[in-house]
């Protein structure tokens, strides 16, 4: 794996570990041209959560496309959940240059298998890392033999991730596995019945032939101690990703994304089915904006399915009101908008090739899915149960001219059955909703959905039925005020 790489020989890592640490730096990429390696700090300061990934996703995104030579995760955390804990070390195999983990005061639990998948595994003196063993969410005990399941499937993701990397690979399960017993050579490190945890000077203990520490790279004061020790003094450019209040509300509009699709469709649907722009438009545009802020602020989305959802808009409006009937423009504008949905949640990386399979596009999928049914079952509640007037009146087809309600008919109602289509060319006919440049008018009492070639037209225009197609009648308004019964 990528993050498990390793160019030196770890006695030279442990007996020198500033002239060790610094080499890599001089093998990586270059970054401006200018000499100094370019360095981006991400903080990792709270529980190992879905803010956490997204702060870190994010700013390893951002290191790639700045070409960032190292990163450095400041890491305090009391540990946190196991599922975000593999998206994090995932999300880190995927940056190309050198991380490592500066431990600032502790990293327990989950902050300890995060730490295991950098290169490097430095310490603040004060620093501790151990107590990794799985938990349930409530901080009770997992069932025993669920726990052996979650502790040998732990043991041996970590054994994947810290190949090549010294002691790292049992150093770390003896902090995640209470009944292995740790030792090397002779020395006992941890006796069965507890769970390992180490301190900084512990961690840069030598051990073994050629002598070898047990975890840590190194001791720093602080990150600029650190980068000196690394890096060399003036010899590298410094940049830090702050986390924001965005981060914390992105893991709530992620998980209501589905509810957040239905009701931006529905009003998307309903505005182009009302004339004018309004309020449906308006308010279903912000909720699929809001899917893109949530999906972006999360890491996983660019800007670049917004400019696709615009494209798309544009195209179904060019079929409305300038090639009603067509289909190709509003169609492919269709396509194209839960396209750009369909992009904005998946976790794409800059300058690496895009593999789709099917992990990737599940969750995606399935909240199209979930929101274009959604906003299907809403529509037809609303025809059903909504009242047939005020702002109502033009989707549940309440006549514009009043009168009763009638149902819609179409061409080859059975009560209709000796009116044929050619009988219906040249009827005339009253628009009862404004055509945009779709609607429904009304002939001897019976209303029709029909549409205009070009344009729109107001509610209570004359029209003249010119022809007839698969979904309706087309209608053109003529020229005389008589008006049909």
């Amino acid at each position: 794996m990528g993050i498990a790489q390793e160019t030196a020989q770890p006695a030279q890592k442990t007996a020198q570990p500033a002239q060790k640490a610094a080499q890599p730096a001089q093998e990586a990429k270059p970054g401006t041209g200018t000499g100094k390696k370019k360095v981006m700090v991400i903080p990792v300061r709270a529980g190992i959560d879905k803010p956490a990934l997204y702060v870190l996703r994010r700013g390893l995104k951002d290191a790639i496309q700045a070409d960032v030579d190292t990163v450095v995760i400041d890491m305090e955390t009391p540990g946190g959940r196991l599922d975000v804990t593999f998206d994090i070390l995932q999300a880190i195999e995927r940056f190309p240059g050198k991380t490592l983990t500066y431990i600032n005061s502790e990293a327990i639990s989950a902050g300890a298998l995060v730490s295991a998948g950098t290169d490097e595994i430095w310490f603040s003196p004060k620093g501790v890392i151990g107590a990794a063993a799985p938990v349930m969410a409530t901080g009770g005990e997992i069932d025993s033999t669920m726990r052996q399941k979650i502790v040998s499937y732990l043991k041996a993701r970590i054994r994947a991730i810290t190949e090549g990397k010294g002691y790292r690979a049992e150093v770390i399960s003896a902090m995640v596995d209470s009944e292995m017993e740790f030792k090397i050579g002779d020395q006992v490190l941890k006796e069965k019945g507890e769970l390992l945890s180490l301190t900084a000077t512990e961690s840069m203990a030598l051990y073994g032939e050629p002598p070898v520490s047990l975890l840590g790279a190194g001791i720093a004061e602080n990150i600029t101690d650190l980068l000196n020790q690394t890096h060399g003094e003036g010899n590298y450019t410094l940049e830090r990703i702050e986390p924001s209040w965005s981060e914390g509300l992105a893991q709530y509009l992620t998980l209501i994304t589905p509810a957040l699709l239905a009701f931006g469709l529905l009003g998307l649907f309903i505005e182009f089915k009302t004339p004018g722009f309004g309020i449906f438009g308006v308010g279903g545009l912000i909720l699929l904006t809001i899917v893109f802020f949530g999906h972006h602020t999360a890491g996983l989305s660019g800007y670049e399915p917004m400019l696709l959802l615009v494209l798309g808009l544009i195209l179904i409006a060019v079929e409305l009101l300038l090639i009603p009937g067509t289909l190709v423009a509003g169609i492919t504008g269709a396509a194209m908008i839960l396209a750009s949905l369909v992009w904005a949640m998946l976790d794409i990386w800059p300058d690496q090739p895009l593999e789709l399979d099917s992990e990737m596009l599940t969750r995606p999928l399935l909240n199209i899915v979930i929101g274009v049914a959604g906003a299907v079952v809403l529509f037809i509640a609303m025809l059903r149960f909504l009242p047939g007037s005020g702002p109502w009146g033009g989707m549940v087809l309440q006549t514009a001219i009043g009168g009763e309600p009638t149902g819609i008919h179409p061409v080859n109602a059975p009560e209709f059955e000796g009116l044929s289509q050619a009988n219906l060319i040249g009827a005339k006919a009253v628009a009862a909703t404004d055509l945009y440049p779709s609607g429904q008018v009304v002939i001897d009492g019976k209303r029709y959905e029909a549409r205009l070639e070009v344009g729109t037209l107001d509610a209570g225009t004359p029209l003249v039925v010119t022809g007839v197609s698969g979904f309706g009648l087309i209608v053109e308004a003529q020229d005389d005020e008589e008006v049909p019964s």
